[in-house]
């Protein structure tokens, strides 16, 4: 799936990025998915990430507790194909953050209310950060959050999400955590934004396992995603053609 929103050419500095949080929050929108590399080898980590971009994921995170892992990111930001991202996973410091820019790193992403929201957001870098409460949410957004990964969202389910979401109808929510092929429509129609998938969609390609049967689970997410954008346009414009004969009466 592409990201069809205009950014800058790379620059890999410690203090920039070629993509903004509005920018990440469209494509992200757009996509519906996020990819989750964890493993325990950076090399195949990279390899993992690039592949599932060749099958349409526009958005991957590489954790940072895989060995290697920077490296990893470097690799991935040279060789992905033009409008996918390449972002670092499990950043918790600012040290974190600082790692992760300097090898490329495109956004962050965070299992929890930790020091590298507020440094990601003065640096005008993504973050994407780890919430499970109300309370958590509400506050990582006060931080400069670009979006909530809800995690680990199995605890509850969709359920738990949709009424996460009544009394913070404006905050986007990413479910990550458990979501499978089967999981991630009841997401998206509980108002995810996205599903983020680790396991369920690379499986052990991140510490050297076959990559075949992880390209073909990529693939089935992405035609999931695209068979559910399609299903929710036609219903808006179903819907928008009630309303307006109804109005004709």
């Amino acid at each position: 799936m592409t990201d069809s929103t205009d950014v800058s050419d790379s620059t890999n500095s410690t203090n920039s990025t070629n993509i903004t949080p509005e920018s990440l929050l469209a494509g992200i929108r757009e996509s519906r998915l996020v990819g989750i590399v964890r493993g325990t080898d950076g090399k195949a980590a990279a390899q993992a990430a690039l592949a599932a971009m060749a099958e349409g994921f526009t958005f991957v995170e590489i954790a940072l507790t895989t060995p290697g892992a920077l490296d990893a990111i470097r690799e991935v930001r040279a060789a992905a194909p033009a409008g996918c991202y390449v972002g670092g996973g499990t950043v918790l410091t600012v040290q974190d953050v600082d790692n992760v820019a300097e090898a490329g790193g495109q956004f962050m992403v965070t299992p929890s209310l930790a020091a590298s929201i507020q440094e990601s957001a003065r640096r005008g870098i993504p973050v994407l950060a780890g919430a499970l409460t109300p309370s958590e949410a509400y506050e990582a957004m006060n931080r400069g959050a670009t979006a909530i990964k809800l995690f680990p969202a199995s605890i509850g389910g969709p359920g738990y999400l949709k009424a996460l979401r009544d009394p913070f109808p404006g905050i986007p929510f990413i479910a990550v955590g458990g979501v499978g092929i089967d999981e991630a429509a009841g997401y998206w129609e509980a108002g995810a934004i996205a599903v983020g998938l680790g396991g369920p969609l690379f499986g052990d390609a991140g510490s050297g396992g076959d990559l075949a049967p992880m390209r073909g689970r990529a693939r089935a997410f992405v035609d999931l995603a695209d068979s559910f954008a399609r299903r929710t346009a036609a219903a808006t414009v179903a819907t928008a053609a009630a309303t307006a004969a109804a109005g004709v009466r």
